[in-house]
């Protein structure tokens, strides 16, 4: 699928792995910590303008609303390059959302698009069926200036998902069930396949949570197959043509991997790498200090959902700090609508405003030394949270909900809900 993606943008009948190619992107990306520095490469180019104001997407949320007068500076200068360049697609205070959660509710991704973002989640709108993946600041610089960007056409990985997940079983565990088996270098530079019956049974929210951890085993990019899912998803939020691609029969893959969603149990990563996984029942009785619920791989509304219903009407442990941030305003506002917000509040937790924050210890939830904390996030490497001396724990929304209320990981399937 990668390939016939990159080999269409660059403009050829098809492309091999390894070769170098420059294709036309449909867009670029860039957020309040990777764009300043994008935008004063940009100055050095030359040009007097950027591409293409409508493809270009600028989102202020890792260290926002600003936690310091460096962030503020640095938005400040992100906002002045939107504003000079009209980019259209600037999101701030009050309507941002965290960037790869944004993205897709906004339509600005269809199937076949080719995506690049100087951040390494962007792969996350693999989901949807196109070729996306991060860059570095300098390669935003130059894709903003001219709307394309070289590559190396990476080889690719098949994994065939059937069966059928238990009741708490989610992306989140698929995933990291999936790091666990190949590793964090498992796919290194390689494009992660997803298809099989066995996605009938996982959402477009648990999608967007697997795609966006491709990078977590080394992926260049990952990508699901378009079904009907992905095309009422599509349909909702656009009205533009898109190009569906599919792989050949005979395509060549370096790997086929068989993932029985039947025989996933709820799954927690254990520091410090993505692929220290145990499942719960290995677990189970780790004390922690921190939960946070959100993040670009959990922030979404069903992962809101799945957290509200174990924490209805109980109160989460004394000695826990409960965090949960809804990854956009929308999101924000349905949790509201949906009584998910008070659900949250009531059992006494703190609920923000869109942001990555604590994910990578900016804000809103940064570790003192020798605390733990599990997480939604996608990240547990040392430091990773705050102090190099605390832990970070990776789990799906309902480990963390049932955590919280335990005041240790816990097994959700033991809250009797």
């Amino acid at each position: 699928m990668t390939q016939k993606i990159l080999a269409a943008h660059a403009g050829k009948d098809s492309v091999k792995a390894g070769q170098l190619i420059q294709a036309d992107l449909d867009l670029v990306l860039g957020n309040d910590i990777t764009a300043p520095m994008a935008i004063n490469e940009f100055a050095r180019t030359g040009v007097d303008k950027v591409f293409d104001r409508r493809k270009i997407v600028l989102v202020s949320d890792h260290f926002v609303p600003n936690r310091d007068i460096e962030a503020a500076d640095q938005c400040k200068m992100t906002r002045e390059f939107a504003r000079d360049n009209e980019i259209e697609n600037y999101f701030d205070v009050g309507e941002m959302g965290i960037e790869h959660v944004l993205i897709p509710e906004k339509g600005f991704v269809a199937p076949g698009d080719a995506v690049i973002g100087a951040d390494s989640h962007t792969c996350t709108y693999g989901a949807l069926g196109a070729f996306s993946t991060g860059i570095g600041s300098t390669d935003l610089a130059a894709a903003m200036a001219t709307g394309k960007c070289w590559f190396k056409v990476p080889s690719a990985l098949k994994f065939v998902v059937t069966g059928k997940p238990t009741r708490y079983v989610c992306g989140k565990d698929v995933i990291l069930h999936i790091i666990g088996t190949i590793g964090t270098d498992g796919a290194r530079y390689k494009s992660m396949e997803f298809t099989g019956n066995g996605l009938n049974y996982i959402s477009m929210d648990s999608r967007f949570t697997m795609a966006n951890m491709a990078i977590e085993a080394g992926g260049k990019n990952g990508i699901f197959d378009v079904d009907e899912k992905t095309r009422e998803y599509i349909k909702a939020r656009m009205n533009r043509p898109y190009t569906v691609y599919e792989a050949d029969e005979n395509a060549v893959y370096e790997n086929v991997y068989e993932i029985d969603l039947s025989t996933i149990r709820p799954t927690v990563s254990l520091p410090h790498s993505p692929d220290n996984i145990r499942t719960i029942d290995e677990v189970d009785g780790i004390p922690i200090d921190q939960v946070v619920i959100g993040s670009c791989t959990n922030g979404r509304l069903e992962d809101l959902r799945m957290a509200a219903q174990l924490l209805n009407g109980r109160k989460v442990a004394k000695n826990v700090r409960v965090i949960i941030i809804p990854g956009t305003q929308s999101i924000y506002l349905h949790a509201l609508e949906e009584g998910l917000i008070k659900t949250f509040i009531e059992a006494g937790t703190a609920v923000s405003t869109p942001t990555c924050g604590p994910c990578l210890g900016g804000h809103m939830g940064v570790l003192a030394r020798g605390e733990k904390a599990i997480a939604t996030t996608n990240r547990n490497f040392v430091g990773r949270m705050g102090h190099p001396e605390s832990e970070v724990y990776l789990a799906s929304p309902a480990v963390a909900a049932a955590s919280a209320l335990a005041g240790k990981i816990a097994n959700p399937e033991e809250l009797g809900v």
